[in-house]
């Protein structure tokens, strides 16, 4: 049977769809639409002409409203704008649905990266043993985060959900329902969530994607790899941020760790009581049936009549299925043995814990907190510390720190920082009793600048009466210095005898937290994903010389700028030089929902992230690893991509143009997340507390992308400048690593619009520095084009390139919205007496349209 080319079926099963929806949509009879729905489609071609014209899109605007509404008041104008922000709101959702229901058929599931193409081709290659030895021993951890990067309420993520099923069956009257539905559904939280609210909401994903999806995949690999035996490896882990991640976030506390902790193993054994209840209709033979309804009513009593009792321990679950299993096998010729086999594998890959908590704080507090605990020894007469202990060095902080002993009560203390650090340490021994080890046995240090900050907090667990705590200690390498002296500051604890006896009851693992978001803003994206590679390699070079097994988790967020695109092919193209036998990386709102949110997707993405690793260890084992020759370009290529973007980001007008011109002050307006938008409370912005999510956000909503490529342009024309294209060309043609990195900043490329903010060129104050930006996008495209041998960018990705097209289609009215909002607000703000309550809604204007505008780049991963 022949199958259409996958852009063919993304017009087919995505965009005619889309179309034909759409127009119902718009016929539906809303109260507060009135006809915004014949007027959108307008203001969309009106936009589009206006921007091809060069005009603002104050001019824009001013030109609908005179041509097309019957009053061109402000307050119309206004309710209108309000209209089609709620409108294209929900086109958005139309569009996630439909390319959700699309999954399946525009991506072949069976295809390259797909668990079947690994068992093919291992069958080719007859390297079954190998295989099999890899699986034993590889992990692809995905840590879902709650980095406020998706705005939709929970209600409506329970809409997209039954529209995405609607679309699927092509049901026309349960499509027209949901549209209705969606219509009148509030897309607005009125309040902030709290980390609680967070977790529940990514807890969903847990239960309805993930614990199907990840058990399926294991049971495919038991069947028809291993034979029918068992995998002891948990291959497939889950991770979770909400709840336990303080960095910056003071709304966690350890209440809320234990509440979230409480909630994961709840819905855990929820997952399992289902499953044993259908187990129940099947499994009805004598000798069994008893069993069963054992295991039943346990689940039962420790899910809905519990106040945290569990009435049945995970070694008994286990027990009492292989003994069910058992008897099957003898007595009843293994009917239903398929479904026995697959709990069993859910109970392996999940315990009693679903998701492993990982606990953040940041290096700063961690000083604090540290200060304060020894002056409190001091003062209380005890000797584990000496008095002078701040004035010691390096070195003997580490003889000092590499002895003590303690039993800290948090009451003894007033500071509130320091009882919520030593409370989470204390929760997460909680934890471990109630949920097993897995349940939280990381603590990570974010913003790591020393070997000094990781002695403190292991030296946390021990004056925390825990002194063999079961509990990795992770550093977070996150700007360039640091990423660069990520290896010294890793030998300094290799040879500390305390610390590497805690790595020997840790089976010589170490876990390393890599930050690519941070490092794009601290040095560009050249030398951001540059360091990360060159970190990797000498991080696994000395830890493989102290024989400690460096595990890497990457802090990759959704688009480019934060580390994410082509994630599975980054992974793939990692040379020998680096350790690989994880795969731990985070993934955060709209990622989640886009890459994991249904069952297709999320089997699609899992199976490409561990067929990744068998590709890197097993089919092209000791290939692309760098030579030499190549390092030094990459390294010439990062060290001007990254003078260019210095000295624009040391520009005086730098900060200045993105308090003024962007929407960096909005995104702590938004209710979407628990945690604030900056680290300090001061006034004014200091660009190292700068959030990385509302720093790359904002220059996603000015459609400039500046992380995602800034540097990129100018690197590789010093290369055509010296004659010497050859050479940076030779590395494109043959590194997988180097195509990967400049495919994702095409993608960049391919999201942003100039002709949006064009008007701010002949700004006074900050057309000069806008046009620095806009040379540099041109530079960095014409090369990029020119190293691919493409006439367009992502000409490689026609359905990723045409589901980017329409979505910037849909959003395009919001943007010029939005920018004419802000436009009017600087222009209120000029006049002596401003109208301060239309100013806040021309800024409330601008903080709605900023939600649309994220929700829709979800194919930024």
């Amino acid at each position: 049977m022949y199958t259409l080319p996958k852009i063919e079926r993304f017009n087919q099963d995505v965009l005619s769809k889309y179309h034909i929806y759409n127009s119902v949509f718009i016929t539906l009879p809303f109260d507060s639409i009135d006809n915004t729905g014949v007027l959108l489609p307008i203001f969309t071609d009106v936009c589009d002409n206006g921007f091809k014209k060069q005009e603002t899109p104050k001019e824009i605007v001013d030109f609908f409203s005179k041509k097309y509404m019957h009053s061109t008041s402000e307050k119309d104008k206004i309710t209108l704008m309000f209209h089609f922000i709620q409108y294209i709101e929900r086109q958005i959702v139309l569009f996630d649905a439909i390319e959700d229901a699309a999954f399946p058929i525009v991506n072949n599931m069976e295809g390259r990266g797909s668990l079947r193409d690994i068992k093919e081709k291992s069958d080719a290659r007859d390297n079954k043993e190998e295989l099999i030895d890899f699986l034993e021993n590889f992990n692809v951890r995905t840590v879902l985060t709650a980095h406020p990067t998706q705005f939709y309420p929970g209600a409506v993520l329970g809409i997209i959900n039954d529209l995405t099923e609607a679309i699927r069956k092509n049901n026309l009257l349960d499509i027209k329902q949901s549209l209705a539905q969606l219509g009148k559904t509030p897309f607005i939280q009125n309040e902030k969530p709290n980390p609680f609210d967070e977790a529940v909401s990514l807890i969903w994903y847990l239960e309805n994607v993930f614990y199907n999806t990840s058990g399926e995949m294991v049971h495919y690999l038991q069947k028809n790899i291993f034979e029918g035996n068992s995998i002891k490896n948990p291959l497939i882990k889950l991770g979770f941020w909400p709840g336990g991640d303080r960095d910056g976030n003071p709304f966690v506390t350890t209440e809320i760790t234990l509440k979230v902790a409480e909630r994961l193993r709840t819905s855990i054994l929820k997952c399992y009581y289902i499953e044993i209840r259908n187990l129940k209709r099947k499994l009805t033979f004598s000798g069994v049936d008893v069993l069963v309804a054992e295991l039943e009513q346990k689940l039962y009593r420790s899910v809905f009549y519990s106040r945290g009792e569990i009435y049945i321990t995970l070694e008994e679950f286990k027990l009492q299925l292989t003994k069910i299993k058992t008897i099957i096998i003898e007595q009843h010729q293994s009917l239903y043995l398929d479904k026995i086999d697959a709990l069993l594998i859910r109970l392996n890959l999940f315990g009693f814990h679903f998701a492993s908590l990982d606990i953040r704080q940041n290096s700063k507090i961690h000083d604090a907190v540290f200060s304060d605990i020894v002056d409190y020894h001091l003062k209380s007469g005890s000797n584990a510390f000496p008095a002078n202990y701040f004035q010691l060095t390096e070195a003997e902080k580490f003889e000092v720190l590499s002895n003590v002993k303690g039993d800290l009560d948090l009451n003894d203390f007033d500071n509130e920082m320091t009882k919520s650090t030593l409370g989470s340490i204390q929760a997460i021994k909680t934890i471990q009793e109630k949920n097993g080890e897995f349940g939280a046995n990381r603590y990570i240090i974010s913003n790591n600048e020393s070997a000094l900050n990781v002695m403190e907090t292991f030296a946390l667990f021990r004056l925390s009466n825990w002194e063999h705590a079961t509990v990795d200690i992770i550093p977070l390498f996150e700007s360039v210095d640091d990423l660069q002296n990520a290896h010294i500051i890793m030998e300094k604890l290799y040879t500390n005898p305390e610390y590497a006896k805690h790595l020997e009851s840790r089976n010589k693992k170490q876990t390393i937290m890599l930050g690519f978001s941070d490092g794009t803003k601290d040095g560009g994206y050249l030398m951001a994903n540059w360091s990360i590679y060159k970190a990797k390699e000498e991080l696994t070079s000395m830890s493989r010389k102290y024989g400690i097994n460096a595990i890497f988790f990457d802090g990759r967020g959704g688009p480019p700028a934060r580390g994410g695109g082509k994630t599975h092919k980054f992974y793939a193209s990692l040379g020998p030089n680096i350790e690989n036998n994880e795969i731990q990386i985070t993934v955060q709102g709209q990622t989640i929902s886009s890459n994991f949110g249904t069952l297709d997707s999320c089997r699609y993405n899992l199976e490409n992230l561990l067929s990744a690793g068998v590709a890197n260890q097993v089919f092209n084992k000791g290939q692309n690893e760098l030579s030499t020759n190549e390092k030094e370009i990459l390294d010439q290529l990062a060290g001007l991509g990254y003078d260019k973007y210095l000295s624009f980001k040391n520009h005086p007008k730098f900060i200045p143009y993105l308090e003024q011109m962007s929407t960096l002050k909005y995104y702590a307006k938004t209710n979407i997340g628990s945690r604030p938008s900056k680290r300090s409370k001061s006034e004014t912005l200091d660009f190292a507390d700068l959030r990385a999510i509302p720093f790359v956000g904002s220059w996603s909503q000015l459609k400039q992308n500046v992380p995602g490529f800034f540097g990129v342009g100018s690197a590789l024309k010093h290369f055509e400048d010296t004659d010497q294209w050859d050479k940076v060309q030779d590395l494109y043609n043959g590194s997988l690593f180097f195509k990967t990195l400049l495919e994702n900043s095409m993608m960049s490329l391919a999201k942003s619009f100039f002709p949006l903010t064009a008007y701010m060129s002949k700004d006074p104050e900050f057309g000069a520095f806008w046009q620095i930006i806009y040379d540099e996008f041109l530079e960095t495209k014409r090369l990029l084009l020119k190293i691919a041998g493409h006439t367009e960018l992502m000409e490689n990705y026609p359905d990723g390139k045409a589901s980017i097209q329409i979505r910037e289609r849909i959003v395009l009215p919001l943007l010029t919205i939005q920018q004419y909002a802000l436009l009017k607000i600087n222009e209120l703000n000029k006049e002596k007496n401003p109208d301060l309550e239309l100013i806040k809604v021309y800024e409330k204007i601008v903080t709605r349209s900023l939600f649309g505008n994220t929700n829709a780049s979800r194919n930024s991963a």
